[in-house]
């Protein structure tokens, strides 16, 4: 059995195949998905599970290189964007939503969680241990 936080098998998967750069998406219940980009629905009811939770947990063993996170959430969802700037999360990058959308289309993965608070989305990049 594992030791880590992070238990679900699929979200494991995605990680343990990831390589230097590529991208993870952990989305609130309402972002988009792309077509052909795999999708991990966590989502069992509004705000279960919380994105907060779920970020964190991925932290637990995803290393990170960079985030991005829309314009909107600093302005729409302050709270969480304090929280996210808590983290101290490596290689802030912000953009318009759109454009955060439009960036989705290259995730290995998006996580839908059950999170209702607006613009809580955030791309991973993989960073290396070495």
């Amino acid at each position: 059995m594992k030791k880590t936080a992070l238990l679900n098998a699929a979200i494991s998967q995605v990680i343990a195949t990831m390589g230097h750069g590529d991208t993870l998406v952990i989305g609130d219940v309402g972002l988009p998905v792309p077509p052909g980009v795999p999708v991990i629905d966590l989502a069992v009811t509004r705000g279960v599970p919380g994105f907060l939770t779920v970020l964190e947990t991925v932290l637990s063993e995803l290393q990170v290189e960079f985030h991005v996170v829309a314009d909107e959430l600093a302005q729409v969802s302050p709270m969480l964007a304090a929280q996210i700037t808590a983290l101290e999360l490596a290689g802030k990058r912000s953009v318009s939503h759109e454009s955060f959308k439009e960036q989705t289309r290259r995730a290995r993965a998006v996580i839908r969680t059950g999170e209702c608070t607006p613009y809580a989305n955030i791309i991973l990049g993989s960073g290396v241990v070495f």
